[in-house]
């Protein structure tokens, strides 16, 4: 039989929606095949080629989130949630959870906020990896804290139309060492500078138009009165909360695979979980220089959600 590509989203999508209706039940891969109306082993194979993850994994992970919303709530009792999300056990759930979340279901449940947590984001996605990333599984282990930022400017040269790192040195021409931008040569000397210069994505509300969304820069005190280098803008940054992610060190030979793999990693996590959402129109993302013995480093806004 010809499936076509319409039909086979149509079945994932049928099995998905089974698997979320059914989160507080038990369910087999057998189950989750009749909702898909095909075989177990067509229904299977077809998943794990849509989503990464076998039905079996994917149930693990949606049973997790779940209970991490649940637990955030405050409302129920760490054996209650791990019965309610069908884990044979209390000790089998807070394995399980704190393997995906890198804290106890206990310490996550009665801690207020994340703020100085380093929480190793290692299980809740990863089902985008393919088998030619396998290997750098270690490297897209990605560490996260929340921190406050006080009211600042952002010093910066903008770009005429570049969406990211490579598009902006070609733009504005490359460092005295061809390993950065012209800009960031400037940016480096700014002796007031609260930390080292930084790749930035601007926000709308903070791009004129007719530039672009990529930009580098710098931060200093909200109080700077210093020079600012021709052809550069300031912004002003209010005080916020930011989350900083950082991925595991790698060998810079494999820096652009590292990145990459990182960057996916970024782009897919849920800050809801742990009671927060991204607010971009408080700061820029920010890319810190990617160097090999730290890890990738991006840094995004965030507001509470409570």
């Amino acid at each position: 039989m010809n499936e076509t590509n319409i039909e086979l989203r149509a079945a994932i999508e049928r099995m998905k929606k089974y698997i979320h209706q059914h989160l507080h039940e038990r369910m087999t891969a057998v189950d989750v095949a009749k909702a898909a109306g095909y075989s177990q082993y067509h229904a299977t194979r077809l998943f794990k080629a849509a989503t990464g993850l076998s039905p079996f994994e994917f149930i693990r992970k949606e049973r997790l989130t779940a209970s991490a919303y649940a637990l955030r709530a405050g409302k129920c009792r760490v054996t209650d949630v791990a019965f309610d999300f069908v884990f044979d056990s209390h000790e089998g759930f807070t394995r399980a959870f704190s393997n995906g979340f890198g804290l106890s279901p206990k310490k996550y449940a009665t801690f207020p906020t994340p703020e100085g947590w380093l929480i190793p984001y290692s299980y809740l996605d990863r089902s985008n990896l393919n088998p030619e990333e396998t290997k750098m599984k270690d490297t897209a282990v990605i560490f996260t804290q929340i921190i406050e930022r006080p009211a600042r400017k952002l010093i910066l040269r903008r770009s005429k139309a570049a969406g990211d790192y490579f598009a902006y040195a070609t733009e504005i021409g490359c460092g005295k060492n061809n390993d950065s931008s012209d800009a960031w040569d400037v940016l480096t000397e700014i002796k007031e500078a609260l930390y080292e210069p930084a790749g930035v994505w601007l926000p709308e509300n903070m791009r004129p138009e007719g530039t672009g969304i990529y930009a580098h820069g710098v931060e200093v005190a909200s109080d700077y009165r210093g020079t600012v280098p021709e052809g550069f803008d300031v912004i002003d940054l209010p005080a916020c909360k930011m989350i900083i992610f950082q991925g595991e060190p790698y060998d810079d030979a494999n820096f652009e695979e590292a990145v990459g793999i990182c960057m996916q990693r970024i782009g897919s996590f849920n800050p809801e979980v742990y009671g927060y959402q991204y607010a971009p129109e408080l700061a820029p993302r920010m890319q810190l220089e990617p160097q090999g013995w730290r890890g990738y480093i991006e840094m995004l806004p965030v507001r509470s959600l409570v």
